[in-house]
C-alpha cells in the first residue's frame, strides 16, 4: 500500500502529512514567514465499480487454491497511488466461499487485498449488491476491511456503529472532507436488523448533511449509487437529486451504478463538480460502454479558511479480458491511450471503440470546461 491509514477518533480518517520544516533563526521577517498561514493541498481520486464476475474469479484462481489479481491493476496502480487519497465503489461482498459472480456476488478476500495493494484507501459499500450474501456477507465484508485497517462507509453492523462512523470525516494536509454514500436499493433484498444500509431517503440524507456541517468540514462530497443501468445520459431523478444535494450545501456529487460512463459538469463558476456515473472500474461486462470508465481527480486548495476546487479532470481507462489477448492470463485495467504496440489487434479494436464512444459522449455533453487528462 502507498499509505498507512488510521481512524481518527470514531469517524475521521487521518493520514501522514508532509511539509517543510519551519524556518529557524535569521531575520525577524523569517519568523513572521514561518508563522504565516500556509497554502494547503489535497488530491482526491475517485473511481467506479470494482466488480468481480465468475470469469474473473476463474481467471485469478491458482493451482494452490489462492487467487492472484496483481496483473489486473498493474498499469493503473501508479496513477491511483499518485493521489493523496483514492476512493472506489466496492460492489461485491466478502461473504466467504463458495465464491460466485452475478447475480449475487461474493469475492475472494484476495480480490479485496489486490484492490488495496493497487492503492485504494477508502471503500464505498452502499450499493445494490451490498446484501448479496445477506447478513453474514455484510458483516464479514466490514470485518475483513476493519482487519486490514481500510476505512469504509455506507453499510454498518448496527445503528451504533453508523452513529459513530457516519458522516465520514477524512482529514489530511489540514483539509477536512466529509463523505456521504447512499444507494437507491439492494436488489429487493431487505437489510436485517441490526445491520444498516444507507438508502436514498432525502429526510435521512438531510439530517446527515446537517451533521456533516457540524463537523466543520472544508468540503462535503456525496457519492450516490443511482441511475438506470447502461444509460449514458443521466435521468431526471439523478439531476433532481444532484441539484437538491447542492442546495443543501454539498459541494460535489460523484455518482455510480449505471455501469457505463455518464457526463461531468462543473457548475457555479467551477465551485461544484457533478459526475453522474464513473462506470465500471473492472468487470467482465461486455455490453456497449461497460468495459470502460473514468477516474475523477480533484485538487483541493485551502488558503486560510477558504477551500476551493483548484483543479479537476478525468482519466479514461478500459478493461482487456483474457479472450482479447491469449498470452495473458488475467483481466487488465489499461490506460485509454495504451500504445498500439502493447496490444493485440482485438485489444486495439475494443480500445478504439470505447475510446471513441466515451470521448464523443463527453465532447457533446460535458459542461463547465472540465478536461480529460492522460496518464501513462
Amino acid at each position: 500500500m502507498k499509505k498507512t491509514l488510521a481512524l481518527l477518533t470514531f469517524c475521521a480518517l487521518t493520514l501522514s502529512c508532509t511539509g517543510n520544516s519551519p524556518l529557524r533563526g535569521g531575520h525577524a521577517d523569517d519568523a513572521d514567514s514561518a508563522s504565516a498561514p500556509k497554502e494547503q493541498h489535497l488530491s482526491l481520486l475517485i473511481a467506479g465499480d470494482l466488480m468481480q464476475h465468475e470469469p474473473q474469479i476463474r481467471a485469478a484462481r491458482r493451482a494452490d487454491g489462492t487467487y492472484n489479481y496483481d496483473e489486473c491493476f498493474a498499469r493503473v496502480k501508479p496513477e491511483i497511488e499518485r493521489a493523496d487519497v483514492a476512493i472506489a465503489n466496492f460492489e461485491v461482498t466478502l461473504g466467504g466461499p463458495p465464491y460466485r459472480g452475478y447475480p449475487q456476488f461474493t469475492a475472494p478476500d484476495d480480490y479485496f487485498r489486490a484492490c488495496v495493494d493497487a492503492g485504494f484507501d477508502i471503500m464505498l459499500l452502499a450499493n445494490n449488491h451490498c446484501l448479496d450474501s445477506y447478513q453474514r456477507g455484510l458483516e464479514r465484508t466490514i470485518h475483513v476491511m476493519d482487519s486490514l485497517h481500510i476505512p469504509h462507509l455506507g453499510t454498518y453492523v448496527n445503528p451504533q456503529e453508523r452513529q459513530r462512523q457516519y458522516p465520514f470525516l477524512l482529514e489530511q494536509n489540514g483539509i477536512r472532507v466529509v463523505l456521504l454514500n447512499f444507494t437507491y436499493g439492494t436488489n429487493g433484498l431487505k437489510v436485517k436488523a441490526p445491520n444498516v444500509v444507507n438508502y436514498i431517503d432525502t429526510t435521512e440524507i438531510a439530517n446527515d448533511i446537517v451533521k456533516a456541517h457540524q463537523m466543520n468540514p472544508d468540503v462535503i462530497i456525496a457519492i450516490p449509487h443511482w441511475g438506470i443501468e447502461y444509460q449514458t445520459l443521466p435521468g431526471s431523478e439523478q439531476r433532481t437529486l444532484a441539484n437538491w444535494l447542492l442546495s443543501k450545501g454539498v459541494d460535489h456529487v460523484i455518482g455510480g451504478h449505471p455501469h457505463v460512463a455518464q457526463p461531468l459538469e462543473l457548475l457555479n463558476g467551477g465551485r461544484n463538480l457533478v459526475a453522474y456515473s464513473l462506470g465500471n472500474f473492472i468487470s467482465n461486462q461486455s455490453k456497449p460502454n461497460t468495459y470502460g470508465g473514468y477516474m475523477v481527480r480533484m485538487e483541493l486548495t485551502k488558503n486560510d479558511s477558504i477551500t476551493t476546487l483548484s483543479n479537476c479532470g478525468y482519466a479514461i481507462y478500459w478493461v482487456s479480458r483474457p479472450a482479447d489477448n491469449g498470452s495473458r492470463h488475467n483481466y487488465r485495467v489499461l490506460p485509454i491511450d495504451e500504445p498500439d504496440s502493447a496490444l493485440t489487434a482485438t485489444e486495439r479494436t475494443k480500445r478504439n471503440t470505447i475510446r471513441s464512444s466515451m470521448r464523443k459522449l463527453f465532447e457533446k455533453n460535458n459542461k463547465g470546461g472540465i478536461k480529460e487528462y492522460i496518464f501513462k
